[in-house]
């Protein structure tokens, strides 16, 4: 079952002193974080006033936070978003979905393990996998086959290399 709630990101500190918040962003991008109207601190929401990208990051104004002591009193907490009425474009799914869904190889149809960890270098995500053996796999179309997470699995296809126990 999907999560209603996702970590979006995390408080680190207060930007300025009229108690605008500096949000680290656990997505793609930051501007996807600032299209929220709402964030979700300790199960409650937020209303988000205001919010823009700035150095990577998103500086946030939250309803009920005035000033530096508000922000400091944040500081550290995961900041959630609610999945309900997000589209992702086509082939895009949400890391905490990837989380745990069993991995086959497209050609044996051998279960390889379940997906442990994403990666997000710059170039493209990359599942690790763990089972019997431990896999990298880059997330591009020249190596995933399917994914489904609806039913929950994804297909692979492997090469040389990308097993990291041997």
């Amino acid at each position: 079952m999907k999560n209603q709630f996702l970590e979006a990101g995390q408080i680190v500190n207060t930007h300025g002193i009229q108690g605008e918040v500096k949000i680290v962003p656990w997505c793609d991008t930051p501007e996807f974080l600032c299209q929220f109207d709402t964030l979700y601190l300790d199960g409650k929401p937020v209303k988000v006033r205001a919010a823009r990208v700035h150095k990577g990051n998103v500086l946030a104004t939250l309803d009920g936070v005035n000033d530096v002591n508000g922000v400091m009193a944040l500081k550290g907490k995961t900041v959630f978003i609610d999945r309900t009425g997000v589209v992702l474009p086509e082939g895009r799914h949400f890391i905490a979905d990837l989380m745990g869904l069993e991995v086959i190889d497209a050609d044996s149809g051998e279960k390889l393990g379940v997906v442990a960890d994403v990666l997000t270098p710059p170039a493209h995500e990359v599942y690790v996998v763990k089972g019997e053996h431990e896999y990298m796999i880059p997330a591009v179309d020249e190596f995933l086959a399917e994914t489904n997470v609806e039913a929950g699995y994804i297909k692979v296809r492997l090469i040389e290399g990308m097993r990291t126990d041997v």
